[in-house]
């Protein structure tokens, strides 16, 4: 995003360079959204642990924050600790150590292949370490041998030097590989409206594996530690701020800043198993307070791109008050080497003694190196893959979900189940829609007319920095008072250069207007705007007293950012880190429009209906439902599930879509679907069943 966010600066200093967004009418979008994201980011960065002023103040929410990042990484409720199935599949001996190949499974198929190193002959219990590996790819000739290979020279250190230590897979890179790519690189933008993360099962597996360690004889359980380098350093994190039977951690090049990921670019360089469901809009530091005041130890490079110094130093500085509360500050250590984002000795060895000193009360200088001893196929726990693994389709079924077939049968049961619906949406999904007074301030800035259209432009507050546009067009007849129904349509991008194609065609002084500019690699079919020009004057003229407002929220028309397909996608998830998301944001935007056309027409008696184009669905509904209700909303098509649309966070935890039809038809909206499958009209009509059932009227929803 780098590109897109720099772009300003780049034509300023390259005047004679004509950019692609000055071409393709991206410029000024691509300079609002940078400053969204900057003025989002420090609200983020400023709101962490600012309110915590003392020892007290912490151990009174800590437990509440526990909480918060177990929900938001799909563990709460706790997945059950059903039996770990443990099988050796084989042993390695070497002069004075031992290697044990083994699966266990952290869930009923969920599958995880893992080395367990400890010395050769054992006396007394041992200190113990968990090993999460980070993103090393081992495969050949088609055969995955798992990142547990690709990092096994710790294993071997950690068994060489009196510990029991755990290396185990990731689920993306194991013997089994399933997937932590889903809107990275895979369109499951439903990932994060079902309130999965990938990250959540990471932190599973590795507390699952604490549960094996605990139960092996040659362990110690009060001296267990963890570590592990880059994804591996993110799931040292998680399971060190989840579980307090991590004893010491080492996390390696595993956190830095929102301000980073956001702002800075680094979340362009990772999967989805770095975040979690950024559900209660998290800075980073809040998930390192976790572990105070146990020993910690943030260990990173001072070159590395992906987790840079300033982000990391941050990170630091913020925890250790925490552990200054606690009167604790030794138990807080920061390691920088010169170096890339790379597995270094140097980090090597810092992490051993600092696991030295607090597992085993050592302070002796490391003498042995961390060196490989054993080829990919010496550490491969499975020979044919296990039919029943659940590992690959994780993301199915790790986060429960509502069941979208469940509806209420009684008036009752649907006004309370309306109210739990709004209240989950609202605490849940829509966090980041701002405080409002429920009045949206409007400016005019153009009224124009032409035989018998008239066109006001004005431009209301949604959300810093968005002013948008919109658009009012009425009947120019004389002594006509315009206090009939209004129809906003809520337009894409594709209606709303049709839409102000059509008005400058009919009202050529528009063109001048930067509203009503069409980007020059944009072609308009001329046959659909006279079209869109007909059925407008048509309308009008059959109700003089009538109003089109035209609608385009954040992203579209006046406000559009980048087209580029890979900039789109890191855009949306920036939105989700920051524990929001597009749909959810254009919501606030529709729902801003409804309530600034009430203000430009007080005295209309007639309703208000929602237009929507093909992909603001959810937006309109949400701004009808959890918002101000309207009277009637008109969809072309309306997808049956939220795995079908863009990311509503946590959204699939409570209802789907059809629950989100049955609340607004429960309030009183009016819903047309023009175009359904027959799939998707089985689902509209069990729908209307349960609103009939409701004592609702069936002629409200129609398809």
């Amino acid at each position: 995003m780098q590109r897109f966010l720099g772009l300003l600066a780049l034509v300023t200093a390259c005047s004679s360079l004509l950019a692609d967004d000055v071409i393709d009418g991206t410029a000024h979008g691509n300079s609002l959204l940078r400053q969204y994201f900057e003025i989002e980011t420090a609200k983020v960065t400023e709101n962490c642990l600012a309110d915590i002023k003392t020892l007290a103040d912490w151990e009174a929410k800590k437990e509440q924050y526990r909480d918060q990042l177990r929900e938001m990484l799909g563990l709460n409720p706790w997945p059950e600790r059903t039996d770990l199935n443990v099988r050796v599949t084989g042993v390695i001996e070497q002069d004075d150590f031992v290697v044990e190949k083994l699966h266990y499974e952290s869930s009923p198929g969920l599958f995880v292949t893992a080395n367990l190193y400890r010395p050769k002959v054992v006396t007394e219990k041992l200190p113990a370490v968990l090993y999460v590996c980070g993103h090393a790819r081992v495969n050949e000739n088609g055969i995955s041998y798992g990142n547990k290979v690709g990092y096994h020279h710790h294993g071997c250190w950690f068994a060489r030097n009196g510990y029991v230590c755990l290396t185990i897979d990731t689920i993306q890179l194991g013997e089994i590989q399933g997937l932590h790519h889903g809107t990275f690189r895979e369109g499951m933008w439903w990932w994060a409206s079902r309130g999965y993360t990938p990250a959540g099962v990471e932190a599973w597996n590795g507390i699952r594996g604490l549960d094996y360690l605990e139960s092996r004889p040659e362990v110690d359980a009060s001296r267990i530690g963890v570590t592990g380098r880059s994804g591996g350093g993110a799931y040292s994190w998680w399971v060190a701020a989840l579980d307090e039977r991590i004893k010491c951690a080492v996390p390696v090049a595993g956190i830095t800043s929102m301000h980073n990921h956001i702002v800075d670019d680094c979340i362009e360089g990772h999967c989805d198993c770095m975040f979690m469901v950024n559900t209660y809009q998290w800075d980073f530091p809040v998930l390192a307070a976790l572990v105070a005041p146990r020993p910690l130890l943030i260990s990173n490079t001072d070159k590395d791109t992906i987790f840079p110094l300033e982000g990391v130093v941050d990170v630091h500085s913020k925890v250790r008050r925490i552990y200054e509360l606690y009167g604790k500050p030794r138990n807080l250590g920061l390691h920088i080497t010169e170096g890339p984002h790379k597995d270094t000795q140097e980090l090597r060895a810092h992490a051993f003694v600092w696991l030295n000193r607090f597992l085993k009360g050592s302070e002796e200088d490391i003498a042995m190196p961390a060196v490989k001893m054993f080829d990919p196929p010496q550490l491969r726990v499975f020979g044919d893959l296990p039919g029943n693994e659940q590992v690959t389709n994780v993301h199915d079924w790790f986060v429960p979900q509502a069941d979208a077939a469940d509806f209420p049968k009684a008036a009752h049961e649907l006004k309370q189940r309306s109210a739990e619906w709004v209240s989950f949406l609202k605490e849940k999904s829509l966090r980041a829609w701002p405080a409002s007074t429920g009045k949206t301030v409007v400016e005019k800035s153009m009224g124009l007319e032409f035989a018998d259209l008239g066109v006001q432009v004005h431009h209301f507050e949604s959300q810093a920095p968005y002013q948008l546009p919109l658009i009012l067009v009425s009947s120019s007849q004389p002594n006509v008072p315009k206090n009939g129904p209004v129809t906003i349509h809520v337009m894409d991008e594709s209606d709303w250069l049709i839409a102000t194609a059509a008005l400058a065609k009919r009202i050529p002084r528009l063109s001048q207007h930067d509203e009503f500019a069409i980007p020059s690699t944009t072609d308009v079919n001329e046959t659909v705007v006279d079209k869109f020009l007909e059925d407008l004057r048509s309308t009008l003229k059959e109700n003089p007293s009538s109003t089109i407002a035209i609608l385009p929220c954040r992203g579209i028309g006046p406000t559009r950012w980048t087209s580029d397909a890979r900039e789109q996608i890191h855009i949306r998830r920036r939105f989700l880190l920051l524990g929001q998301s597009l749909d959810a944001l254009r919501g606030w935007d529709v729902l801003q429009a409804i309530r600034a056309v009430k203000g430009l027409r007080p005295k209309s008696k007639e309703n208000i209906t929602l237009k929507v184009s093909a992909g603001m669905e959810v937006p309109a509904l949400l701004a009808s439902t959890v918002g101000e209700p309207v009277d009637a909303i008109e969809f072309v098509r309306l997808p049956t599930s939220f795995k079908e649309t863009p990311a509503l966070l946590n959204a699939m935890k409570e209802l789907d879509i059809p629950q989100l039809i049955l609340l607004a038809l429960g309030q009183g909206t009016s819903v047309e679907i023009s175009q359904s499958s027959d799939e998707a009209k089985a689902v509209w009509e069990n729908v209307r069943s349960s609103l009939k059932s409701c004592g609702g009227s069936a002629e409200l929803l129609q398809f």
